[in-house]
């Protein structure tokens, strides 16, 4: 009897294991026929769409802005003709003061203690022992360094006349583009205030900016009202031009990683793209100038669906 139940046990287990497997099995099954069908291949026939342009014709132009600062190239350093004292003083600083115009007037220290007593002795002697000082140069006076009643030793330091006619904008111009301004070339110089002046370049300094390694090109511009020094201006001067330059959209032109090499995409036909290479020229801020290859006026270049197009990719034309 107990040999019946436990063979009856030992069956109903195999059939259960037997059962299980099977189950295992289907399912297994039922997922691999279902993996085809939720992956997404993509075919062969798949069309990207695609905007298209031409090449155009263009007067282009490409701008370089740069910093000035306005300057007085020429300063008149007023000095003390005698030991002294200053016993006038006609300058004021920012005053403006004409060549020859009597700027400061000094008395020695024996003329003080003594110059009356000669006088008194003989009237016709007219002994002052006064010095004057005239300005040698017409301009502004920029800087006052002693007043009435001070002593003075000679050679000492006065006032400073800046020449009005040495006005002149500096412009400071990276070293490794020297070979793209050229003498008498044309500035656009615009003033924090927004003013806009008209000025020419004239000569470059003879040095260089040790930090910056920029060069000082002198501008020089005709105001018609005074501008003070250490003014900053935005300078903008033209450095390549094209009247009729073949051009396209920025968007157009593809490049690698590294910037190194540029394309377009263009079409063959109505449905393929290939990459062609190009050279740039002048680039501005909506169109790239095309110097190689020449493109005729018929030829479709890709504008926007073009990032990331593979080479003779099948494309679709929509409308913009």
């Amino acid at each position: 009897m107990k040999t019946n139940v436990l063979l009856r046990i030992k069956l109903s287990v195999v059939h259960a294991s037997f059962m299980a497997l099977i189950l295992v099995s289907l399912f297994s099954c039922q997922s691999k026929s279902k993996e085809p069908e939720e992956e997404d291949v993509p075919t062969a026939n798949t069309q990207t769409p695609v905007t298209v342009t031409t090449i155009g014709q263009d007067a282009l132009t490409d701008y370089m802005d740069l910093n000035a600062k306005s300057v007085y190239l020429l300063k008149n350093y007023v000095k003390a003709n005698i030991n002294g004292y200053l016993r006038k003083v006609n300058v004021q600083p920012g005053k403006y003061v004409k060549r020859g115009q009597l700027l400061f007037s000094l008395q020695t220290k024996e003329a003080q203690s003594i110059g009356n007593s000669i006088n008194v002795l003989d009237s016709t002697f007219h002994f002052s022992g006064l010095g004057q000082i005239k300005a040698a140069q017409s301009g502004f006076i920029s800087e006052v360094n002693h007043q009435q009643g001070d002593y003075v030793q000679d050679g000492e330091q006065l006032a400073i006349i800046t020449d009005k006619n040495s006005f002149v904008f500096l412009m400071q111009l990276p070293y490794e583009l020297r070979a793209d301004v050229k003498e008498h070339q044309g500035v656009d110089l615009t003033l924090p205030d927004g003013e806009k002046l008209r000025g020419e370049v004239t000569l470059s300094m003879p040095t260089v900016d040790t930090l910056s390694q920029t060069q000082g090109i002198v501008v020089k511009v005709k105001a018609t009202h005074n501008i003070p020094e250490n003014l900053v201006a935005k300078a903008r001067l033209v450095k390549t031009s094209s009247a009729h330059a073949s051009s396209l959209p920025k968007s157009a032109v593809l490049s690698n990683e590294t910037q190194t090499e540029f394309y377009v995409m263009k079409l063959i036909n109505s449905t393929t793209a290939v990459k062609i290479p190009v050279k740039k020229g002048i680039e501005t801020n909506d169109r790239i100038e095309i110097l190689s290859p020449k493109f005729s006026p018929t030829d479709k270049i890709i504008v926007t669906g073009n990032y990331s197009l593979p080479d003779t990719a099948k494309v679709k034309i929509v409308q913009p």
